[in-house]
């Protein structure tokens, strides 16, 4: 899935707790800091009952899921009993901030020596620990063997929670049990556009894996209305189905015990109402050109919502198949993951549709379905039809999205070498879509900006949609094919498709430069991954929350940087490939965790490489690592620390990356065959160059996924040559050098003056990637000094950019512009000299938005520069009026969405008000375009404090349109918060965040904002009182 506010190139690509059963905080004994001390056990029944003794306010942690193999996972362990189920919250909601603490009782007794204290505790912990382990073990008694007696003391009670009914539910964790899977579901769906409701059928055909008299699934806002089950051959009856809301599980519970190996049968009859969100079976409308509204209803599932449209297994590793029958009238159209078979008229007068069942074992994510009244456009590739869907109106913006589809899908039936398994693929445009795109197989879905541009669209506009495109076809090998076993492996699936997706279009479509938006994305990864707030690429997930918030820059740029990292360090160009496609051979139809991956790229090692040893490193910690540069003469030593923003005695880590170094020197600096490689393993190492040597440059263009610090001589001498002549590096290495000692700054290694002065040689620069890096970084500390009300340093920072920038942006032509990079470069210089008031830009883009108003639509604005010229227009009184009279009429959707962000830069102080109010309605301005509204009215100086307390006081209502931890809600928080840098503005964040409690208190995006406020801080504490001097 693509996640992302797709408007910004750089930004490109993707709920509860439980309730607690004990009144008071229980205390917390870790055991994983030393569970080799402790013996292993034999694996329990999956269904054996977790139990403790009420009197218990002991709470054991560290024991979780992701300490045992598949095995140990299948039949629950007596240490995960212990570790998981003595609590009915996740210990992942307590705020770290505050700790557990008891009163020290009065002293009256001499006090021991430390000798004496440490050895009494240490047997104390001893004791304790193996009496606790004794002790709560069901049904074993301990011997030298084992696990291997039965235990005949009386057992503990259950800890169960309580069903809807008031009867205990029989699971009590997060994750389902693995004693039965489903092999097939037989989906009916009735839905009623009218009354925006739905009834639905689900026959769950299951295999029993364990003995087991228990059936736990999913189900989320469905009123189950009838269940039967039959087993084996056995008649058909009634049972009575259990719900726990909390974990949106239902249960039947048997009287008497399935078997290993038998096959059995589940049928739910249900009800439920369309959805009101974006997310399981939801309803959408849009205008048609006779100005009549149009309902339709579509779904998205990933990755927590196909229990809210049938009952199901709904986690990625229960894959089965669907065969799916919808009624519709019949003026509408449905659609499915598979072709449709057969349709049949109802005695209602609407018609049923059934769908092939598929040929391929889903994850229940990946199933979807559409009711509406959409026109296609076909055509055939490599025995698969593939159609591009829109409303009628809009038919004529599909023909760019057919064309490329078609040609990535045969480059990626060629590149992988299995061919797309499903006879049909469809690309379909949906009014009303929160996520960018959604992979889901044969049944793609979009948002329409992702997928539909006009014949006149600019190559940036045609660059968003085949980027699109290509992640989402991706997709149906990593992901679809190939699916990871849990989320806390989600990188396999986003990270690939994001690789390939750069991957495939600089091979498909060399004209579209995609290069440069690559470099962008993954300098903003390295952004977030300096945080102490960022998190490993692969990690545990433990309840709804942290599976939503997997979904970020992490997951998919961070993910797709060090595969690009490790391509480059395989030999041969075609290793990585071999790898790949061994990976998709060997786990087809399959569930993998990171580890399958690292070892088929082992296998077809020419050299076999250890991709495993090198490659754990990066996937199994969070951040990434500073590598400094020092040198004697000709001896060049290299050291790595934790690149790590947020860095004192609390934070400090002792991690160690195997880095794949690449550098060049002024002696050969351009072409891949200048390449040298040094592989750093340790915390330092030594290369010898020749004391001829003037300088070096590491991380050839940027290619792996770390910060350089060359120290005073080394900059000094990096930017010496660059003056001399800037073509002395590529374009990528260039814009990297700018990103690292912006970094370095932030970091506090280099002063700003170092910053400045490597920023001289930029009056010669001319290509993109450098000058949109040095302008994004620029613009930051501008925005920073604005919201500071700073006036005198927010005009020198102004007269700095223009000063180093302005014959740049004088350059730049007002007409249309066919290369893309080009375009990148008009479009950050001009929007850069518009925001700072340039005079000339101002007339310039006030002259354009004139002659676009009075032809009435027959004269266009370049692409690539209509957002300027929008903006602008915004800031006077009648032209914001006028482009919002053009928002509302123009069928354009890129176009649209451009207006959009236009009138969201108003200043006007009412006008802000209006629209954010507007975005959370969701009549003029749909609420899937509210987050970008909140991120473009938080640029402007009057908007930022509008957007925090507008936040503030609908946050239940933007909790209930976006899920908590989504990257929607991610976007709203970062956008909110990312540019206070106050002790003042720190306490009300942090207070208002305190306050949520389960409401999204725990969000690692709420720490992330906080982090960034007090670094925000920080700089400006460092750097405010020479600023002025420099500038």
């Amino acid at each position: 899935m693509d996640p992302f506010d797709s408007n910004a190139a750089a930004n490109l690509p993707r709920n509860m707790i439980e309730n607690s059963m004990f009144e008071e905080e229980p205390d917390v004994v870790d055991l994983a800091k030393d569970s080799a001390a402790f013996p292993t056990f034999p694996a329990l029944d999956p269904d054996e009952v977790v139990y403790e003794p009420r009197s218990s306010r002991l709470l054991v942690r560290g024991l979780g899921e992701n300490d045992m193999d598949e095995d140990d996972e299948d039949c629950e362990s007596s240490a995960r009993l212990l570790g998981m189920s003595f609590m009915n919250r996740s210990s992942a909601h307590r705020s770290s901030s505050f700790p557990y603490t008891r009163q020290a009782p009065p002293r009256s007794c001499s006090r021991p020596s430390a000798r004496t204290t440490v050895v009494c505790v240490l047997f104390l912990v001893i004791v304790a620990s193996m009496t606790m382990v004794l002790y709560f073990l069901p049904g074993c008694t301990f011997t030298k063997a084992g696990c291997r007696k039965t235990n005949k003391t009386t057992p503990f009670e259950p800890v169960y929670p309580l069903s809807t009914n008031g009867k205990l539910f029989p699971w009590a964790q997060f994750r389902l049990p693995r004693s039965v899977r489903p092999v097939n579901y037989d989906l009916t769906l009735n839905p009623d556009l009218n009354n925006m409701t739905f009834t639905g059928r689900t026959v769950i055909t299951m295999s029993v894996l364990h003995n087991t008299k228990i059936i736990v699934l999913h189900s989320a806002h469905l009123n189950i209305t009838k269940a039967t089950f039959k087993l084996g051959d056995q008649e058909t009856r009634d049972v009575t189905v259990l719900e726990y809301q909390t974990r949106q599980q239902i249960a039947v519970q048997l009287s008497e015990e399935m078997k290993a190996g038998q096959s059995c049968v589940l049928t739910l009859d249900y009800s439920a109402s369309l959805s009101h969100t974006y997310d399981g079976f939801y309803n959408s409308s849009y205008i048609d050109k006779e100005g009549n509204k149009r309902v339709l209803a579509a779904t998205q599932f990933e990755p927590l919502s196909a229990r809210k449209a049938f009952p199901c297994f709904d986690e990625p590793a229960f894959k089965a198949t669907f065969l799916i029958k919808i009624s519709r009238k019949s003026n509408y159209t449905t659609l499915s993951n598979m072709p449709q078979v057969k349709s049949t008229p109802l005695p209602n007068g609407l018609v049923q549709d059934e769908f092939e069942k598929t040929s391929v074992n889903m994850s229940t994510y990946l199933v979807a379905f559409i009711v509406a009244d959409f026109t296609p456009i076909s055509k055939n590739v490599s025995e698969t039809l593939v159609s591009v869907y829109s409303v009628p109106e809009k038919k004529e913006h599909t023909d760019y999205a057919l064309d490329t589809a078609s040609k990535l899908l045969e480059f990626y039936n060629s590149f992988f070498e299995i061919n797309y398994p499903l006879k049909k693929l469809d690309l379909v445009a949906i009014p009303d879509f929160l996520a960018g795109a959604m992979e889901n197989w044969g049944l793609i879905t979009f948002r329409e900006t992702t997928l539909l541009v006009g014949n006149q669209s600019s190559p940036l506009e045609k660059q968003l949609v085949a980027s699109v495109i290509a992640h989402e076809l991706a997709h149906q090998w990593f992901g679809n094919l190939v699916t990871m076993s849990w989320w806390n492996d989600l990188w396999l699936n986003e990270g690939f498709a994001t690789y390939m997706q750069y991957m495939s279009l600089q091979t498909v479509f060399p004209t579209l430069d995609i290069g440069n938006l690559f470099l962008a994305v993954r300098f903003r990864a390295l952004d977030k991954d300096a945080l102490n707030s960022s998190h490993a690429v692969s990690t545990e997930v433990n309840n709804p929350e942290q599976v939503e918030e997997m979904f970020d820059s992490v997951s998919y740029e961070k993910g797709a940087s060090i595969l690009m990292m490790l391509n480059t360090w395989l030999p041969g160009k075609q290793q990585f490939r071999k790898g790949i496609i061994q990976y998709l051979k060997q786990f087809s139809g399959l569930n993998t965790d990171t580890d399958d991956l690292w070892n088929s790229l082992t296998q077809v090692s020419a050299q076999h490489h250890n991709v495993s040893e090198m490659m754990r490193s990066w996937t199994s910690q969070k951040g990434f690592p500073l590598v400094t540069v020092s040198r004697q003469g000709g001896q060049v030593t290299l050291t790595q620390e934790h690149f790590l923003l947020t860095s004192d005695k609390a934070t400090y880590t002792s991690s160690l990356w195997n880095i794949p170094v690449t550098y060049v020197t002024d002696n050969c600096s351009l072409g891949p065959e200048c390449i040298q490689m040094f592989n750093l393993k340790t915390k330092s190492g030594t290369l010898e160059l020749p004391e001829s040597v003037k300088w070096l440059k590491l991380n050839y263009r940027n290619t792996g996924f770390y910060i350089v610090h060359y120290g005073d001589e080394g900059w000094a001498a990096l930017k010496d040559a660059l003056s001399s002549n800037v073509q002395v590096l590529t374009q990528e290495d260039r814009a990297s050098l700018i990103h690292n000692i912006f970094a370095l700054s932030r970091l506090g290694r280099v002063s700003f003056y170092q910053v400045l002065n490597l920023l001289k040689y930029m009056s010669n620069e001319t290509e993109s990637c450098p000058v949109t890096e040095a302008l994004l970084q620029l613009n930051v500390i501008y925005r920073l000094l604005d919201k500071r009300q700073e006036d005198s340093l927010v005009a020198r920072m102004k007269h700095y950019i223009l000063y180093r920038f302005g014959s740049l942006m004088d350059n730049q032509t007002w007409g249309e512009e066919e290369s893309v990079s080009k375009q990148e470069l008009r479009s950050a210089l001009l929007g850069s000299a518009c925001s700072l008031n340039q005079e000339n830009c101002i007339q310039q883009a006030k002259a354009l938005f004139k002659h676009y108003d009075e032809s009435n639509g027959t004269s266009r604005i370049p692409g690539d520069l209509q957002q300027v010229v929008f903006t602008v227009a915004a800031q006077s009184n009648e032209d914001w009026l006028t482009l919002l009279h053009m928002y509302q009429t123009v069928t354009y959707d890129a176009e649209k969405r451009k207006m959009l962000r236009g009138l969201a830069s108003t200043q006007d102080a009412r006008r802000i008000v209006w629209i954010l109010k507007a975005g959370l309605r969701g009549d003029i301005i749909q609420t899937q375009e509210l987050p970008l509204v909140i991120s473009t009215v938080c640029n402007g100086f009057a908007g930022y404090l509008f957007a925090w307390d507008f936040i503030q006081e609908n946050w239940d209502r933007l909790i209930e349109k976006f899920p908590i931890g989504s990257y929607a809600i991610q976007t709203i928080i970062k956008s909110a918060t990312s540019q206070f840098s106050t002790q003042a503005h720190l306490d009300r964040v942090q207070g208002f965040f305190s306050s949520l409690k389960e409401r999204g208190s725990q969000m690692r995006s709420v720490q992330e904002a906080l982090e960034t406020i007090r670094l925000n801080q920080r700089w400006m504490d460092k750097n405010l009182p020479t600023l002025q001097k420099w500038l």
